[in-house]
């Protein structure tokens, strides 16, 4: 079981362990410069589907206080314990939506926006060891439970004790130091959302026959894969890091409840409820019954857009189910042998290069192929990646393929965002009972312009 200051330690025992990996002396470009080649809606929707998409990213970026009193913080249901004010604060790289910002290359200066957090309107938290100013967002998961039973869930950074607008409130931060010491500790970084609708509207028919297509190679460098599926009707779920929940709604409410703290129409219950702690009525989101937009002129009436009359993670949902995929770079030699390698050395029989949409009710989503270089299937990583925790059919070391599509302008990799280091990363596949070890030892194999090459298709996506 690993922790995050022992990932240096991981990535040498991966290499003791498969001495015939050596690191490379070439290196990883980094993220991509120039402007954000993602954040819009997908091109083809039409001007209602466009506006639905511009009025929900609005409400994506709302910061949330405890019951939205404070100038700038409009938003209601913060805490009682949480990771994040605001879905935006952990989706902003390299635009709304992507995964988590921090200062790992001249490219981005965003500073991480949780190092601030715990004292922001008075609140009397102390930054936790593994959140720094240019590390990555990080929620944290306990693997066991005191009494030594399996745990696995999130346990918020902060409450919001000392804040102005929780007065009476005196809950504790979870005891992340003895955490750490017992190895009793677990990192997630927030995953990149672009495109995410034409993932929701591929049938589980698609995925299989994916899967399906590549068994026999698959089975040839000892690759498995098995998808996590849905306890009550057997269909395949596909979002999150171990592929846990089924739907863009279902991931949006969970988040809503986990990482800020707000009850919803999707998980209801507030959690940490104690007493002195809880300042609304549940859900604190939910349908809206009169049009709260204030600059709506039909303001507090019945009538209004969609949007407006929405929950906020009915807006969630349909900015994450209405946004475009990462544009890719433009092809160059370099770029197209390197994909070449990806397919040739077996990178491509997890990370599939492209799936096919089913019908969709969005105007031009409907059966048509995208590139997330994933199967979105469950693989077994080894123990150099296991993080202890049980999610779903997913056990400690098996995760869903990660999509690579937009990964040119992402700062950090892998589930815990230990390395903002491609190579670094692709190392980290192979450790004992990683499926990932055939591949991984193809890749030590190649020479230096070809490695060189692998890593510019990467980082062109």
């Amino acid at each position: 079981m690993k922790h995050w200051n022992l990932c240096p330690v991981v990535l040498c025992l991966a290499l003791v362990s498969f001495p015939s990996l050596q690191l490379h002396s070439q290196n990883d470009p980094g993220p991509r410069p120039g402007p954000a080649a993602a954040g819009s809606f997908f091109s083809t929707l039409n001007a209602t589907e466009q506006a639905l998409f511009n009025q929900a990213q609005l409400r994506f970026q709302e910061v949330a206080s405890v019951s939205g009193t404070i100038p700038g913080e409009s938003g209601v249901g913060l805490g009682p314990t949480f990771n994040g004010n605001s879905c935006a604060q952990c989706h902003a790289q390299p635009a709304i939506g992507g995964s988590g910002p921090g200062l790992s290359s001249p490219q981005n200066s965003i500073a991480n926006p949780q190092v601030a957090l715990a004292t922001l309107d008075g609140a009397s938290n102390s930054v936790p060891a593994f959140i720094t100013a240019n590390g990555p967002i990080r929620e944290a998961r306990f693997i066991k439970n005191p009494a030594g039973t399996l745990d696995g869930g999130v346990h918020g950074l902060y409450t919001i004790t000392g804040r102005s607008d929780a007065t009476g409130c005196n809950l504790a931060q979870p005891d992340f130091p003895t955490a750490i010491a017992n190895n009793n500790v677990i990192f997630r970084i927030p995953t990149p959302l672009f495109g995410l609708g034409l993932v929701e509207a591929t049938p589980d028919s698609i995925l299989q026959a994916n899967l399906a297509a590549t068994q026999s190679a698959r089975a040839a460098l000892k690759i498995g894969g098995v998808f996590n599926t849905s306890g009550n009707d057997g269909t395949i779920t596909r979002f999150g890091w171990k592929a846990q929940n089924k739907s863009l709604l279902v991931f949006v409410g969970e988040a809503y409840n986990v990482e800020q703290g707000v009850s919803n129409e999707a998980f209801p219950n507030e959690r940490s409820a104690v007493a002195g702690c809880v300042f609304n009525n549940s859900p604190e989101d939910a349908t809206n019954l009169l049009n709260g937009n204030s600059s709506s002129p039909n303001f507090g009436t019945t009538i209004g857009t969609a949007s407006e009359m929405a929950s906020d993670v009915v807006n969630f949902a349909a900015f994450i189910r209405l946004s475009a995929p990462a544009t890719p770079a433009p092809p160059t030699t370099s770029i197209s042998n390197g994909a070449s390698l990806f397919n040739s050395i077996g990178c491509a029989l997890c990370h599939s290069p492209s799936l096919t949409t089913g019908p969709s009710i969005f105007t031009g989503m409907s059966n048509i192929p995208y590139n997330p270089y994933s199967d979105f299937a469950l693989h077994h990583m080894g123990t150099t990646l296991s993080d202890g925790i049980h999610q779903g059919a997913a056990g400690p070391d098996q995760f869903r393929t990660a999509p690579l599509w937009g990964l040119g302008q992402r700062l950090f990799f892998l589930h815990d965002g230990r390395t903002s280091d491609l190579i670094q990363a692709i190392h980290a596949h192979s450790s004992p009972g990683s499926e990932a070890n055939p591949v991984i030892h193809k890749f030590g194999t190649l020479n230096a312009s070809q490695v060189q090459d692998l890593l510019n298709f990467l980082r062109s996506l």
